[in-house]
């Protein structure tokens, strides 16, 4: 089957979310990883936890909880101001560098953005990175109510861009949105950014583990879900070649 639509994942994937570190680490000298490692780990948690508790709130509210929670495990204290420049890196997030020349690239197919982020959130990052001019859409799950990797939230795809599951290529760095997807139906490309070898010495290096290598440990590596992506990359500059 002809691929018509290339749809991304957002944070992770395109966006890099450990570029909220240097933020964190101005606000809070020598907790600047430890804190945005524990806030990306609440913020999923807690994004699963909603929907499984049918307790709905959009993804500006569980980014916000995530970090207080983050900030006060730690013993911190913060005032307004600093919390409100943390949060507002998430509308400012970083693009991975290979990312404007695989849209580029990918000329011809729809091109999409389907994320658990909030509708405000992206649609202000992506005009704030300038893929408002390359995107067909930007696909909020607000609508549906619930979170990735529930089924429901891929159904979106179809509504949108009116393409079939069989017809889009839907790519993800994170393993647990790779496996929701081609649970879902979806042909799936997951970029493994970090190879199981390149994890495996990272911890053996040192009798203390590193926050960032345990966030790679928890974060980066394929799940054991018994479903399997596709295809396994290691950048998105490998993706015109999958697309056709």
């Amino acid at each position: 089957m002809t691929i018509k639509a290339v749809v991304f994942d957002a944070y992770g994937t395109l966006y890099d979310i450990q570029s909220v570190a240097a933020v964190t680490e101005e606000a809070f000298p020598g907790y600047g990883d430890l804190i945005t490692q524990i806030w990306r780990i609440k913020q999923l948690e807690y994004s699963w936890l909603r929907s499984l508790m049918r307790r709905y709130e959009d993804f500006s509210v569980i980014t916000k909880e995530s970090l207080a929670y983050s900030i006060r495990v730690l013993g911190l204290k913060h005032d307004g101001a600093s919390f409100a420049r943390i949060m507002d890196k998430y509308l400012h997030l970083d693009l991975y560098p290979d990312a404007l020349a695989a849209l580029a690239a990918l000329k011809g197919k729809k091109l999409a953005i389907l994320s658990n982020g909030s509708r405000d959130m992206l649609n202000a990052l992506v005009k704030n990175t300038g893929l408002d001019r390359v995107l067909d859409a930007t696909i909020s799950i607000d609508q549906q109510r619930v979170f990735k990797p529930a089924p429901e939230a891929y159904t979106l795809i179809e509504t949108r861009l009116g393409v079939r599951p069989d017809e889009v290529l839907f790519v993800s760095s994170n393993p647990w949105d790779a496996c929701g997807a081609k649970s879902f139906g979806l042909s799936v490309a997951w970029i493994e950014r970090v190879t199981p070898e390149a994890m495996a010495l990272a911890c053996v290096k040192s009798d203390v583990v590193p926050p960032l290598t345990m966030f790679k440990a928890l974060r980066t590596q394929m799940d054991e879900l018994g479903v399997t992506p596709d295809h396994r990359i290691h950048a998105l500059s490998e993706l015109p070649n999958l697309a056709g």
